[in-house]
């Protein structure tokens, strides 16, 4: 799958992954389904659900690092100031070959372009968080914040996700 497919394909999960509200209840279950994802499969991984300025959930597991926790925030200023997956941004940058600093002048510092943050979209209210995982391949960490919204709200993952890079 080349970099035009896979922008489609996640204009499609931004288009479809929406939820009806975003409360602490709801926060509380999708980084929960999360967290258990990762635990099962032995994951090492930071899960932050927000709405914009204000944590909702949050959790470190065994094996990551303060480093982990920087990257979350770093991907989820990248949606909040793109209302776009952290991951359609950095494919972006790529397809027309520069990066946030060169493009917007955004310091690395406060912004990463990786894979892993997802849009909260509320309908009839838009973009109002964002759910972010760090600890994975980039494509690998996407795909889990998909997929965990697809079981939050119902939707088949296979409809969804991303192929692998090498599909």
């Amino acid at each position: 799958m080349g970099l035009s497919e896979d922008l489609e394909r996640i204009a499609l999960q931004e288009r479809e992954l929406r939820l009806p509200n975003l409360d602490a209840q709801a926060a509380w279950e999708i980084g929960s389904r999360l967290r258990g994802l990762a635990a099962e499969r032995g994951l090492k991984l930071v899960v932050d659900v927000r709405r914009f300025g204000q944590p909702l959930f949050y959790t470190a597991l065994d094996g990551t690092t303060p480093d982990n926790a920087e990257w979350v925030r770093r991907k989820s200023n990248v949606v909040a100031r793109f209302h776009r997956s952290s991951y359609a941004v950095g494919l972006t940058l790529k397809l027309k070959e520069t990066t946030l600093l060169d493009r917007y002048g955004l310091p690395v510092a406060d912004y990463a372009a990786d894979g892993g943050s997802f849009p909260l979209i509320v309908e009839n209210a838009g973009i109002v968080g964002s759910v972010t995982v760090s600890g994975l391949p980039q494509r690998d960490d996407h795909n889990l914040v998909v997929e965990a919204l697809c079981a939050h709200l119902g939707h088949d993952f296979a409809d969804l996700r991303l192929e692998p890079e090498n599909a």
